[in-house]
């Protein structure tokens, strides 16, 4: 009974916010914008890039830490909630419903070039991540070849005379 409520109490804000937030968050972004190409192609840079970078960034710190079904459970729930900008905005670009469109009408005067921005900063902070994921990778083969040199340097030859 409580779980068929808690999936009712789910399933009514799911559709509340689906017909709030997209019009609410097109607004703001209107607000910091204002209507001009070069703040919205900004700030839509920044939002894309930070809401990327900083999400998936502590994802891996958390997990790097700890691995059990709780840290992970907590790791998704900050990942998201940091990542709310940007899916605020995505919800607005893909969404099919009637508060989508009216907020991909208010990005269009209010806040032009937002939309592409955040996708431009997106795709620069996860090429950023990847780059940085290779340079620790790259950086653990070189030390374990270094050490594996060092440890066949350090030890002596065997002979198998008697």
């Amino acid at each position: 009974m409580w779980a068929g409520a808690g999936l009712v109490l789910v399933v009514l804000a799911v559709l509340v916010t689906s017909a709030t937030v997209p019009r609410w968050w097109a607004h703001r972004v209107g607000e910091q914008v204002d209507g001009s190409i070069t703040q919205g192609t900004t700030l839509g840079i920044v939002y894309g890039f930070v809401f990327t970078f900083l999400p998936i960034v502590g994802i891996v710190l958390i997990l790097r830490w700890r691995r059990t079904w709780k840290t992970i459970a907590v790791a998704l729930a900050l990942g998201i909630v940091l990542a709310l900008p940007n899916l605020m905005t995505l919800s607005i670009v893909i969404g099919r419903g009637n508060a989508a469109h009216a907020g991909d009408r208010v990005l269009d005067v209010e806040a032009p070039a937002f939309r592409g921005g955040t996708l431009a900063g997106a795709v620069v902070a996860g090429l950023l991540i990847v780059f940085i994921g290779y340079l620790l990778v790259a950086r653990d083969r070189a030390e374990t070849k270094a050490s594996r040199a060092r440890e066949e340097t350090t030890t002596p030859a065997r002979s198998d005379e008697r």
